[in-house]
């Protein structure tokens, strides 16, 4: 055989060895984030009638948790989100159907959550894995199939083995921990890098009350109504139709500020549930209310930040500020625009302050702007006004600030009073390396 065909054989063979290693192991050679919060997974508080297990299942993965189970007390209060898309995947239109009726809170509530097979673009297969999982944790539990909600993450159009999930139902229930929510962190993780985790407390009338959440996210991230998964808790007395409200007007300038790639997952959802064990009077109106729903949208910012910081291939973390858009709608389209643009955000990633590209993503947006009237800043520098190059713009100050790891772009778009903020990343070879390679 030709010298270069044994070169050729032994880098197909490197090359399919890597492949099977990933498989086998996809996070084992993973580097985190270099966005990821310094302090790793926050000490989250128990949030008591909450306990969590994880297990592995080999859902798709083998050496590594894909299942979690969340079991919550009885008199759980239970409100979601979820993506509009219209291939979402059949366990999100199962929780949409519970929540949408009328359920009786006296027998609490669970939620099983599986990565590695979104169970999404499944057809009746689909609908028959939900419905199996759901008798399985009922079962179990004892808990109502109408308060058993699930939710899978991972690759889309393959049937989900849910009998490798059924399997491991006991298992969970025997394991379940008040403290054990990094584990159902972690086993809910895809291409993420780090588990996430965000934490705040209210003072209440009586006593403290207390909210934990998690979630996963890397890319397809692009919301709509709602983001990757999202598990959020809190030990408040509040009735599910208060919850509704807070979590759907606190979703807008959170998780639907944020975008990664652009791309909406079929299986967006945020599940927020209240045990009411906290010691503090019930959450209705007045003062505290407006603290715990600021407290929750905290959390909610927190989570959602996350999400983007570990933007798959994410080396930059970058704010979109649009300033005196002519309506709230224009503003967001230029924010979005900006967020969005694979220009802007290889830019990012290659530290080059190229505000043109910022220009060209203003204009093709579709909102009411003027040329003449557009000031474009990085930080606090002005880079471009009144139709020109900005007079004190400095290349190598904007080139310097461009070298952080946190960057802040602002619009001013001078008609009217609206105003936006979304969070972004850059865009940088290791995203396509990751999706080029993800059924691999």
């Amino acid at each position: 055989m030709a010298k270069t065909d044994w070169k050729a054989e032994a880098k197909a063979l490197k090359k399919k060895l890597s492949k099977m290693e990933a498989k086998s192991s996809p996070k084992s050679a993973k580097a985190v984030s270099p966005l990821a919060p310094k302090g790793g997974f926050p000490k989250l508080p128990n949030i008591e009638g909450v306990e969590f297990a994880a297990v592995e299942a080999g859902v798709r993965y083998a050496g590594r948790t894909d299942v979690s189970l969340i079991r919550l007390a009885p008199g759980t209060s239970v409100a979601g989100v979820f993506t509009r898309s219209s291939t979402r995947a059949a366990c999100v239109l199962d929780c949409q159907e519970k929540l949408a009726g009328r359920i009786s809170r006296t027998a609490g509530a669970a939620i099983l959550i599986n990565s590695g097979n979104s169970n999404a673009f499944t057809g009746n297969a689909g609908v028959k894995s939900v419905a199996e999982i759901c008798a399985a944790v009922a079962r179990v539990t004892g808990i109502p199939e109408n308060r058993v909600f699930t939710s899978s993450t991972g690759v889309i159009g393959e049937p989900l083995p849910h009998k490798r999930i059924v399997d491991k139902v006991e298992d969970l229930v025997w394991s379940l921990n008040p403290a054990g929510i990094e584990d159902a962190a972690r086993a809910i993780m895809t291409t993420d890098t780090f588990p996430k985790g965000a934490t705040a407390t209210v003072k209440g009338e009586g006593g403290t009350i207390r909210i934990a959440g998690i979630a996963k996210g890397s890319g397809m991230i692009a919301p709509d109504m709602a983001t990757m998964l999202v598990y959020i808790f809190t030990d408040a007395k509040i009735t599910p139709a208060l919850l509704q409200k807070m979590l759907s007007r606190q979703v807008d300038e959170t998780f639907n500020a944020i975008t990664v790639d652009s791309d909406t997952s079929t299986s967006d959802a945020l599940i927020l549930a209240a045990t009411g064990k906290s010691k503090a009077a019930p959450v209705r109106s007045g003062e505290v209310a407006r603290a715990f729903e600021e407290a929750l949208g905290t959390v909610m910012r927190d989570l959602a930040q996350q999400v983007v910081k570990d933007g798959e291939g994410a080396t930059k973390f970058v704010e979109v500020r649009v300033t005196r858009a002519a309506s709230p709608e224009d503003a967001h389209r230029v924010a979005m625009a900006i967020a969005n643009s694979p220009l802007v955000k290889t830019a990012v990633a290659g530290e080059d302050p190229n505000w043109g590209r910022i220009v060209m993503a203003v204009g093709k947006s579709g909102a009411v702007a003027d040329r003449d009237k557009l000031k474009i800043s990085l930080g606090d520098m002005v880079l471009a006004e009144r139709g020109w190059r900005s007079r004190s713009y400095s290349e190598e100050a904007a080139s310097e600030y461009m070298k952080g790891d946190e960057l802040v772009i602002t619009v001013d778009l001078a008609q009217g009073r609206a105003s936006r903020t979304v969070w972004t990343c850059d865009l940088t070879h290791r995203y396509i390396d990751i999706n080029a390679d993800y059924r691999s």
